[in-house]
């Protein structure tokens, strides 16, 4: 896990449960949220992380993604991934907070492993 902080950024949190708030109710999407503080960290492949959650690999020139990219050649780490399991639409797996550096992930390396938190929605 060479460019990737043992720990999320305080604010991937607030992101996440804005994110959240959109499929889910604002009183789910907080427990939720609270869920993944909990979590343990976590590595999975970005390839599977973008099979999980049907979403589409980003190209490398994709503002947020080139600047994820540029702070890794720069050394520095990136934040853990927020992932929420569950049938939250018609994937298994939903990316609350991290989705552009798991695709720069991906353009490093497909089999990258990538730290994340991961929840399930609370019942």
């Amino acid at each position: 896990m060479e460019h990737w902080r043992s720990e999320p950024d305080e604010h991937d949190y607030p992101a996440a449960r804005e994110y959240l708030s959109l499929v889910l109710t604002p009183s789910v999407a907080d427990r939720t949220v609270d869920c993944l503080r909990r979590a343990e960290l976590a590595t999975y492949k970005a390839k599977d992380l973008l099979r999980a959650s049907g979403l589409a690999l980003l190209p490398s020139d994709d503002p947020h993604v080139a600047a994820d990219l540029a702070k890794v050649k720069k050394g520095h780490h990136l934040s853990p991934v927020l992932l929420v399991r569950g049938q939250l639409g018609a994937y298994a797996l939903v990316v609350a907070d991290g989705y552009h550096r798991i695709c720069a992930s991906y353009h490093l390396d497909e089999n990258a492993e990538i730290p994340g938190r991961i929840a399930d929605v609370p019942g």
